[in-house]
């Protein structure tokens, strides 16, 4: 899917980026739930990061704007990505997502309807599990990012595989964020730098599909939690939690988000 003109008037024109390295089943999964929404994105961005399978020919099959990136990492896909975004709004999501049809809808009207609204975020739920299953470690896995890396960083963070910013915000953040460290966690790094700058809002209702990969083994958890440690200690060195909270209750005026 090659740039559209947008079907909503009024609505903000939206460049979807999608981080990808050796995903081509399911990013042909997630770019079929995006070629079925009811807002059209301006572009739809697929960054290859080094991949060694089909993911850059799903990409072009789906006639999408397909971009590498070299350097290794999602940190280094996402930005790339990012950067050649040409929307108004950038949104993200993963290559094992599945986007509800009114997903991109409802982040035009979102930020629409706020111009101060620097960036959005939601929830995801896991599929492929049984369905009471499923539900319960969506439940537990989001309540436990959001909480936890909420405190740490004294305000919602984002989410990787839901998310939108607009891209004026990205341009004042872009030379800030880690972007050459594979091991960061990418959506927390992007949060500590502009959380306590712009608005970011939590929208319960905007829940995407994602792959239950997350929960496979203890080893893809302990590094999870490995990364998410060494992203937020990374960031603690230049300014810790307390500070951050106390900058976060000291009123203050936040930047203009509409640019």
């Amino acid at each position: 899917m090659t740039a559209r003109e947008d079907i909503l008037p009024g609505h903000p024109s939206i460049s979807v980026v999608i981080p990808c390295r050796n995903d081509a089943e399911l990013l042909e999964k997630c770019l079929a739930s995006l070629g079925r929404q009811t807002h059209l994105p301006l572009e739809i961005i697929v960054v290859d990061n080094n991949s060694d399978d089909e993911s850059a020919d799903v990409a072009r099959r789906h006639g999408v704007r397909l971009i590498t990136e070299m350097m290794p990492g999602i940190p280094a896909a996402a930005a790339a990505g990012y950067d050649a975004a040409v929307g108004e709004i950038i949104a993200r999501c993963d290559a094992d997502c599945l986007l509800p049809a009114d997903w991109l809808q409802r982040i035009g009207t979102e930020f629409l309807q706020n111009p101060g609204l620097g960036a959005l975020t939601g929830p995801g739920s896991f599929y492929g599990l049984p369905r009471l299953q499923g539900f319960l470690l969506s439940r537990l896995y989001m309540s436990s990012y959001f909480l936890a890396v909420g405190a740490a960083m004294a305000h919602f963070p984002l989410f990787g595989s839901n998310l939108a910013i607009r891209r004026s915000c990205w341009t004042a953040g872009a030379s800030v964020v880690h972007r050459s460290d594979p091991e960061m966690h990418d959506d927390i790094c992007l949060s500590l730098h502009l959380g306590l700058d712009y608005r970011i809002r939590y929208i319960r209702g905007l829940r995407v599909g994602m792959s239950a990969r997350a929960l496979s083994g203890r080893s893809q958890i302990r590094r999870r939690f490995r990364r998410a440690f060494h992203t937020l200690q990374t960031h603690w060195t230049a300014e810790p939690p307390w500070q951050r909270w106390k900058r976060r209750v000291t009123p203050t005026s936040t930047k203009s988000a509409a640019m």
